[in-house]
Formats: C-alpha cells, sequence, structure tokens
C-alpha cells in the first residue's frame, strides 16, 4: 500500500498493492494495521455503504454536522470524479476542495476525514461506489451544500451536460451559508 498526500492537510489518496497475472488480481482493500502505520489515522469503521449510480449522476456535497463521518471511498466497477470540500473553519485548507478520479481500473482509494463535505460525479455508463464511514448515518443531521456553489468552484468534469440530482441534491445551500466545523 502507498499513501500520496493531496493539497489538503489530511485528505489522503491510498494506492493498494495490486498482484495480478492473466487470471486477474488481487488485494487488500483495507487492513487496519497498515492502514494506521502509512496515514497515522486511528480510524474505527462503524458502517459500509455501497451505492450504485448511473452516467452523469452528482451525489453531493454531503456531511453530517455533528456526528461526523471520515469516509474511506473507492469505486469497484465504472469511474468516478471524487470530490472532498474542508470544512473545518481552523484549517489553512477551509473552503478548499480536491478532486480525483476513482475507478474499478485505478483501484485508488480516497480517506476522507471527519470535517469534509463529499460528493462525486459519476464518468462512466454505471459506477458503484463503496466506502467505510467511522460514525453512523444519521440524517437528522445531514447537510448538503450546492454542488454548483460559485465561491468553491469545483471543476466538475461535466462536458457540458447537466448533472442527474436527487430533490436533496437540488436544494443544496450555499457555502457561504453552510454550517461548518469549528
Amino acid at each position: 500500500m502507498k499513501v500520496l498526500a493531496t493539497g489538503i492537510p489530511d485528505l489522503l489518496i491510498v494506492e493498494p498493492a495490486v498482484f495480478g497475472d492473466e487470471r486477474g488480481f488481487f488485494f487488500e482493500s483495507y487492513n487496519a494495521r497498515k492502514f494506521v502505520e502509512l496515514t497515522g489515522v486511528v480510524a474505527e469503521f462503524v458502517q459500509d455503504n455501497h451505492s450504485r449510480s448511473a452516467r452523469n449522476v452528482l451525489r453531493g456535497l454531503h456531511y453530517q454536522i455533528c456526528q461526523p463521518q471520515g469516509k474511506l471511498v473507492r469505486v469497484v466497477a465504472g469511474a468516478v470524479y471524487d470530490v472532498a470540500v474542508d470544512l473545518r473553519r481552523n484549517s489553512p485548507a477551509f473552503g478548499k476542495w480536491e478532486g480525483i478520479e476513482l475507478s474499478a481500473e485505478n483501484k485508488r482509494m480516497l480517506w476522507i476525514p471527519p470535517g469534509f463535505a463529499h460528493g462525486f460525479l459519476v464518468l462512466s455508463e454505471h459506477a458503484e461506489f463503496l466506502y467505510k464511514t467511522t460514525d453512523y448515518c444519521a440524517p437528522e443531521h445531514e447537510r448538503c451544500i450546492a454542488w454548483n456553489d460559485p465561491d468553491l468552484a469545483i471543476a466538475w468534469p461535466l462536458d457540458g451536460a447537466s448533472p442527474s440530482l436527487s430533490a436533496k441534491d437540488s436544494a443544496g445551500v450555499p457555502f457561504n451559508s453552510a454550517e461548518v466545523f469549528a
């Protein structure tokens, strides 16, 4: 496993060691001991989630203001453009975002610490997205920032198409009025 820094402190790209041949491949998608050793992050994952979405579906930007969740995210079918936004007011990267392509082919994962909003855009015909969380889903604490907020100016690779959004995501609030973390 290899861990790569991003432009935002604590947001990390995780590249597993993949062993493959003409028959297929094998890799450890998670090993607690190695994860702590290489990232310095001690995370207790309590929930695994799996979603499937069609091309141009955009989910996000989601977070929980209470019971914030750290997430280890990856794609097992297809490809997505994955985005994390730092909502930690005391962070030097507050209000900054990072985007990375995650795919079944590149097998990359992204560690998103608590205190971030998260979203993704499906780039392939469909994508299956898996993520481990450090706290349970708490719908009463869920918040959503507008995916197209002009202050964030996220460069979603939409190729001129409009994304397919849920009602919740269509009603996302502007970044400048969103609840954030102290």
